[in-house]
């Protein structure tokens, strides 16, 4: 089979390592255009990974005849313009998450797509990651019974921030909120790839220490289809960092973090505890693209796709609905 191209719009930081080089290892994979607004770091770019040709203008690169696929590696606030420009081009379309701004955004990109008849997948790579796949076979093979419930805990301290420069995720007209759009979506959408979509949702979200206008906690609860409740707290201006999702069943439960490559997967049960150490390949998104280029390659399927990334962000948008971002 031949490669299928890749071009990226937005080559940027999440590139340099966790996807770009992924597009170019994985097999039956090429990556043949990069864009970038500033045409110099766009040709820096290219030169230092190897990219045939570079852009300044991204819809010159979704018009590139030789570009088969468009990865987009901007932030949220332009994710839905570029995903309708590539499928109004005939393209699939890789999207970085979270998938847009909000759940009305991620419809509108559903459908262009669909018109357009080209696949839509969404950048939440954990669906795919070793660590998370073994939680997944866990789970299939009753280690914990029936699951009852599930609690997350994640916790970290302020970043210095400088007031008059903020990071864009904490800029709720680029990121569609603040850290918990960023992080906690990686984690709601890989409960929702474990045990089912989520079907209600609420919380509350606040900003204690009014260092930037997006929230900086959130709390709230969730219940999934199956009828697994679910409860998390998610706060950025803690004393100490904690990183802990717990899901326990009739006869165990299963631990594991998030974003901590270096704790194991636990499984507690009458018989005792087992760990379980499993690493992250290097280029993190790999496995998940690997996915991807297989199902282009009609042998596979992708676990992420923007239906399933579309209920994440409905699930993030029911536990922040009623906060409104400080001036």
């Amino acid at each position: 089979m031949t490669d299928i191209r890749w071009g990226i719009v937005g080559c940027g930081d999440v590139t340099e390592v966790k996807s770009g080089p992924a597009l170019q290892k994985a097999r039956g994979s090429s990556l043949v255009a990069v864009m970038r607004r500033n045409g110099e770091k766009a040709a820096d770019y290219a030169r230092r990974h190897g990219v045939p040709r570079w852009y300044d203008d991204a819809q010159a690169l979704i018009d590139d005849p030789e570009v088969d696929a468009v990865y987009v590696a901007t932030p949220p606030s332009s994710h839905k313009q570029y995903t309708l420009l590539a499928a109004a081009a005939g393209k699939p379309v890789y999207v970085e998450k979270p998938m847009a701004l909000n759940y009305g955004e991620c419809q509108e990109m559903i459908t262009a797509c669909r018109e357009a008849g080209v696949p839509l997948f969404v950048a939440y790579y954990r669906r795919a990651l070793p660590r998370f796949v073994k939680v997944g076979e866990l789970l299939a093979d009753g280690a914990i019974g029936e699951v009852r419930f599930v609690t997350v805990t994640l916790a970290q301290r302020a970043a210095a921030i400088d007031r008059d420069n903020l990071p864009w995720r904490v800029v709720p007209q680029i990121a569609g909120g603040g850290l918990f759009v960023d992080l906690a979506s990686h984690t709601l959408d890989l409960l929702d790839h474990l045990l089912g979509p989520i079907d209600t949702a609420q919380g509350v979200a606040g900003n204690q220490a009014e260092l930037y206008p997006a929230e900086d906690i959130v709390s709230g609860s969730f219940v999934f289809q199956s009828g697994v409740q679910g409860a998390g707290v998610w706060c950025f201006t803690a004393f100490d960092e904690q990183d802990r999702v717990e899901i326990s069943g009739s006869r165990g439960r299963i631990s594991f973090s998030t974003f901590g490559a270096a704790d194991p997967v636990r499984l507690i049960t009458a018989a005792g505890e087992t760990d379980f150490h499993i690493e992250h390949p290097h280029h993190i998104q790999q496995p998940l693209i690997q996915s991807i280029v297989d199902e282009l390659q009609g042998i596979g399927v992708c676990p992420s796709t923007g239906e399933s990334g579309a209920r994440t962000a409905r699930v993030v948008d029911a536990m922040l609905r009623g906060y409104s971002p400080s001036p």
